[in-house]
């Protein structure tokens, strides 16, 4: 039964093998053939041009070096056809195959996902050989450090950029990264995403601090407002008091919205494990009410029910509840969005991985440049918020209450 399963194995190598020798083998004619009618192409196009001696300027002249050529199917052993152009200031050169390529465009971007994803470096080789083959070039570890240079011009550029376009709400977190070369282990770095007047999720700051400090905060803001950000309505934050008094320093009219999962984290603390369960649900109630008369009813019913042994807990909510519902005074599309830093958090996922895998990056730079990175390219994939036409009104200076727009009907209301 052993010896069975075993020739099972190997005859599943085998057609594993088969398989990806089918592929680089079709990809490599495809890539011939591609290669010989541009060549044909370009030959007939210009065949009617001729000497003073009546022989065509332009024609084939065999084929070139063989050389190795990476693309996603593996590693081709390639000639290509070669063109004898003997017309003044002309030349034929490959859109195909142009002179040096050694590989194609998505497998050039394949170095950095891996890289990014958590892949240490020296485990390119093997990775990338199982992937595209013996033959495959150019794709070494050393290529990581040619890149992770190019990254950090890129982020130095970024942080003097210009920003256009006008911002409604900010996310701002701090989040710790290991680092392995320096006396501080951990890395303090200061993020600043944004939701602009379209709608769209922008990352604006990535910035190494001294922890969560105030002035480390302040630096990010002032630098952010002389590249040109006005002040947004709203900044969703965590309970870190350097960010609010940076803010209240920076931006003083600025709104403010404390993050709810961090808040009932907080408030869980300071309750026995066999409480935590109803206070969780009691504290979603609040957060997920209809109105702040619903959320405030919510609050009642937490203090009566765990006010009497568990004041902190409830203290805890109390003094930050103008803070925790401040989105009812926004859109209620938003709230689902402005209510946590959750943009935050879930991107950084990401940056934990890779300091995970390598131990913590390099040095406070390369954790910088690092989580820039992977940030810009997660940027490519956030989706816009939701109700995210509600800007413009919010912009214009239209009013909300309980997620609603202020009329001038309500206003009567309410004044009777």
């Amino acid at each position: 039964m052993l010896n069975l399963v075993t020739a099972n194995q190997e005859e599943s190598q085998a057609l594993t093998s088969l398989l990806d020798d089918i592929a680089r083998n079709g990809a490599r004619k495809m890539l011939l053939e591609a290669l010989e009618q541009e060549v044909a192409e370009y030959t007939t196009r210009h065949k009617q041009e001729r000497d003073e001696g009546g022989r065509a300027l332009v024609v084939r002249n065999g084929k070139g070096k063989a050389r190795k050529v990476t693309v996603g199917s593996g590693t081709l052993d390639v000639r290509a056809p070669r063109v004898n152009d003997r017309r003044e200031g002309e030349q034929f050169t490959s859109k195909i195959l142009p002179p040096y390529l050694r590989k194609s465009a998505n497998v050039e971007t394949l170095l950095p996902i891996l890289y990014l994803k958590g892949l240490s470096t020296s485990d390119f080789k093997s990775a990338l050989t199982c992937i595209l083959g013996e033959g495959a070039s150019g794709l070494s570890a050393s290529s990581i450090t040619s890149l992770k240079k190019s990254w950090e011009k890129e982020f130095e550029e970024w942080k003097l950029s210009t920003i256009t376009d006008r911002f409604v709400y900010l996310w701002a977190d701090g989040v710790n990264v290991k680092v392995r070369l320096g006396e501080d282990k951990k890395l303090c770095l200061l993020v600043i995403m944004g939701v602009n007047e379209n709608g769209e999720k922008k990352l604006l700051a990535v910035e190494p601090g001294y922890r969560e400090s105030k002035d480390s905060w302040s630096f990010v803001l002032r630098d952010l407002m002389k590249r040109g950000l006005t002040p947004p309505l709203l900044a969703v934050g965590d309970g870190a008091l350097g960010f609010w008094a940076a803010i209240g320093d920076v931006m003083p009219k600025i709104k403010q919205q404390r993050c709810w999962f961090h808040k009932m984290g907080n408030v869980l603390n300071e309750l026995p494990k066999r409480l935590q369960p109803k206070a969780t649900e009691m504290m979603r109630e609040m957060m997920r009410a209809n109105s702040s008369t619903d959320a405030g009813a919510a609050l009642k019913d937490f203090k009566a029910a765990f006010g009497a042994k568990h004041d902190k807990a409830v203290n805890l909510l109390e003094k930050d509840w103008p803070e925790l519902t401040a989105y009812f005074k926004f859109p209620g599309m938003h709230w689902k969005s402005i209510r946590t830093t959750n943009p935050i958090e879930s991107t950084f996922a990401t940056v934990k991985l890779r300091t995970k895998v390598t131990k913590g990056a390099g040095s406070p730079k390369a954790a910088s440049t690092m989580a820039f990175k992977l940030m810009l390219e997660a940027e490519k994939k956030w989706n816009r918020i939701r109700g995210y036409q509600d800007i413009e009104l919010l912009l214009s200076g239209v009013e909300y209450k309980d997620g609603i727009v202020v009329t001038k009907d309500s206003h009567r209301q309410a004044v009777a």
